[in-house]
């Protein structure tokens, strides 16, 4: 489903010079994968994610998506395949405090060409698939950190996107909190979705199929 061939990001450092915070990185990842990419801090893996994502365009190398040249495309092309494939998880959860929780799972939902009365069957079938019907009318300040990223995930997979990036899911929650998200993306994985993240915890990337190690912007020669 994804290709990715000598990918590499610089950021200007001075004058005349330039640094490289990936160099060469080459994978595939299949359809129904559950992938984590691990490394120290600096390693280049939120970078990366952010790459696969399309939140960031400033790159070089080649990108497939499911037969799709990303890096041959306009913005707004990009944007249309964003829009299909991709459901974005992050570790600040980014929800947006004047909106309800209802009203957060319906925002990613209008952007869409769908009747308002679509819209809402829809929202409903993800606040009940979540167990989360009970805080469709609170604002996300009124919710513990946890309840913050479960109602972040369901936002993300409301439209089923084919692909879930997740850059530190579980970072800001205690210990119980992670294991209920993780055990949510392995839910998610195993009826279809193709899900990559971002860890630094070992107990986290057990819950996937394959690791990708990153180093100083390199891929370790152990993937």
């Amino acid at each position: 489903m994804i290709g990715i061939q000598d990918v590499e990001k610089t950021v200007p450092q001075g004058r005349f010079s330039k640094m490289f915070l990936l160099r060469r990185i080459t994978f595939d990842i299949k359809a129904g994968e559950f992938v984590s990419i691990m490394g120290p801090s600096g390693a280049g893996k939120s970078t990366l994610l952010h790459i696969l994502g399309m939140y960031d365009t400033d790159w070089n190398g080649a990108y497939t998506l499911d037969g799709n040249e990303i890096h041959r495309m306009k913005q707004k092309q990009r944007a249309e395949i964003q829009k299909q494939y991709i459901g974005f998880v992050f570790q600040s959860y980014h929800l947006l405090d004047h909106l309800t929780v209802y009203e957060n799972l319906d925002l990613p939902l209008s952007y869409r060409d769908m009747k308002k009365g679509d819209r809402e069957s829809v929202v409903g079938d993800t606040l009940d698939r979540f167990q989360i019907v009970g805080k469709k009318d609170l604002y996300p300040n009124q919710l513990s950190g946890g309840q913050q990223q479960l109602v972040a995930v369901a936002r993300a997979v409301i439209a089923h996107p084919k692909i879930l990036l997740a850059d530190e899911p579980t970072g800001n929650l205690h210990s119980d909190q992670g294991k209920e998200i993780m055990e949510l993306f392995k839910r998610l994985n195993d009826e279809g979705t193709t899900i990559i993240q971002v860890t630094h915890s070992q107990t986290n990337a057990e819950y996937g199929s394959r690791v990708i190690n990153l180093k100083d912007g390199w891929m370790d020669d152990d993937n």
